[in-house]
């Protein structure tokens, strides 16, 4: 039984409120060295066809032979999404005509896919858990590339990734939102990124997704679809599904009917346009690939493909949430991509198996970690602060020979210029003041310093604070925060 939908997912109309449907078709390049059926390389860039053989060329004669790690991984891929693997799939072709497709048919499958049923859940930012339904998971090769900026008068082809693996990954309808369909995306891809399937590089074009929108009102029939074709970032999948939405929703209320069709996003005018009718799987004229046999192994196969999985999102969010006390958004936080999540764990269980404050850990590494990278525009894997630097700045903290503001001086010192956390704090004399004589001086002179203040904090207790940040500025935020709150309450008759 579906949840009742939730009344911020409509869009609203002149005439009232619709609902929109998504269905995505993700197409992931597989991470191999070699093409699908081919010998030739998969990297990615290169010189205009430099990475292709003659079965990518489709020379008369030449044969495709299954690349065994594409359906490896692709088996991985689907115990990932908690799906059925079929014991037995079919390779079929699938029949037309481009520039770029030089077999004239793309080697793909149809009835039977490699992978069935399964499900992703994905958990959005204001709480809810949305689960999407996955169709299938089927492997195919993908085609060359059309260049049509380099001749005044002729379009020139690319191969290069003519043959790439591809695993085309069909969701359900289930989506209901712009905002949905970005976080399916990107937990896909999350998951594919720990597996090692697919890098998901988007820029790349490595991670591309068709996406199928409909809209009804609430309680109706579903609608008639148009698939957005190719869209090639979260932001732009987002962008197209709100445009085409509205589109869909402006022709409705004027009375027409949505044509099904095949159209492209321009994100420059914001707008989808149409390519050509939408083709049913009759004009495509499938049929298995006289050149390849069924695609059969056993179930040990999968088993030992299944025991060797490394531990997936969802599983690692969880222990973080049991293990760590974190809460669920700084645990989504640090498992979105697995380096982000290993670095965390080291963070927190040091050389020697000593443990650190989990909480303490995860606001570092989230806020000014996180922070700072994001700024700089680089990952976690081109940090110049190690986990083993950060944890040694916490451990600073913990025992009291820096305070938390001298940390974040530390910090920047550690990120511009490298260093043990603990040298540093000992050769540029940054250790916490924790001699009560030498702040009791500092005390003194604010507080004799300051009369007016001090009368009104006799009458608003409270205003302590002014004094603490006082103090702390006047000691170069060398003093102890616990120490100057001390014995400002004693200074100023606080005790009681």
């Amino acid at each position: 039984m579906n949840a009742p939908m939730k009344t911020a997912k409509l869009i609203q109309g002149a005439t009232g409120d619709f609902e929109v449907i998504v269905g995505m078709e993700v197409h992931a390049q597989v991470t191999s060295k070699a093409k699908l059926f081919s010998g030739a390389s998969a990297a990615f860039g290169g010189a205009p066809n430099s990475h292709v053989s003659l079965v990518d060329a489709a020379m008369p004669g030449m044969l495709p032979v299954i690349n065994e790690e594409c359906v490896r991984q692709a088996i991985r891929t689907g115990l990932g999404l908690k799906a059925k693997i079929n014991l037995k799939s079919v390779f079929d072709r699938k029949n037309y005509f481009y520039p770029d497709l030089p077999q004239g048919y793309q080697i793909s499958q149809y009835k039977s896919p490699i992978v069935g049923e399964g499900e992703v859940v994905v958990d959005m930012p204001d709480g809810e858990t949305v689960r999407v339904g996955i169709e299938r998971l089927h492997l195919e090769q993908d085609a060359g590339k059309s260049l049509h900026d380099q001749h005044p008068t002729m379009s020139f082809v690319d191969l290069n990734r003519s043959g790439v693996a591809l695993m085309e990954i069909v969701s359900r309808p289930d989506i209901r939102s712009a905002e949905e369909a970005k976080a399916f995306v990107a937990k896909l891809r999350t998951i594919m990124r720990y597996l090692g399937t697919c890098d998901g590089n988007m820029e790349e074009g490595s991670l591309r997704a068709d996406v199928n929108v409909s809209v009804r009102r609430p309680g109706e029939p579903l609608g008639t679809r148009c698939e957005i074709k190719n869209v090639n970032s979260l932001r732009f999948i987002g962008q197209a599904i709100e445009v085409e939405a509205r589109r869909q929703i402006g022709i409705i209320e004027d009375g027409g009917a949505i044509e099904q069709e095949t159209r492209l996003f321009d994100p420059a005018r914001g707008e989808t346009r149409s390519m050509r009718n939408k083709e049913e799987a009759h004009d495509y004229r499938y049929f298995p690939d006289p050149d390849l046999l069924p695609l059969t192994f056993d179930q040990a196969y999968v088993d030992a493909l299944a025991a060797a999985l490394p531990e997936l999102p969802d599983a690692k969010k969880a222990r973080f949430v049991a293990a760590y006390g974190l809460s669920a958004y700084d645990a989504d936080v640090l498992v979105a991509e697995r380096e982000s999540a290993d670095f965390f764990e080291s963070v927190v269980v040091g050389e020697g198996g000593a443990r650190r404050d989990p909480k303490t850990a995860a606001n570092w590494v989230i806020n000014e970690l996180f922070g700072r990278l994001n700024k700089e525009g680089r990952d976690i894997a081109t940090s110049p602060v190690s986990a083993a630097q950060l944890g040694g700045i916490l451990d600073l903290i913990a025992d009291g020979t820096i305070s938390g503001k001298i940390a974040k001086d530390l910090f920047e010192i550690v990120w511009a210029e490298g260093g043990d956390p603990r040298a540093i704090v000992a050769a540029r004399g940054m250790k916490q003041v924790t001699d009560l004589g030498a702040i009791e001086a500092v005390v003194d002179d604010i507080v004799a310093s300051n009369p007016d203040k001090v009368a009104q904090v006799k009458a608003k207790p409270t205003m302590i604070g002014w004094f603490v940040g006082q103090v702390m500025k006047a000691s170069g935020g060398k003093a102890n925060p616990q120490a100057v709150n001390a014995l400002l309450k004693t200074k100023l008759g606080l005790d009681d």
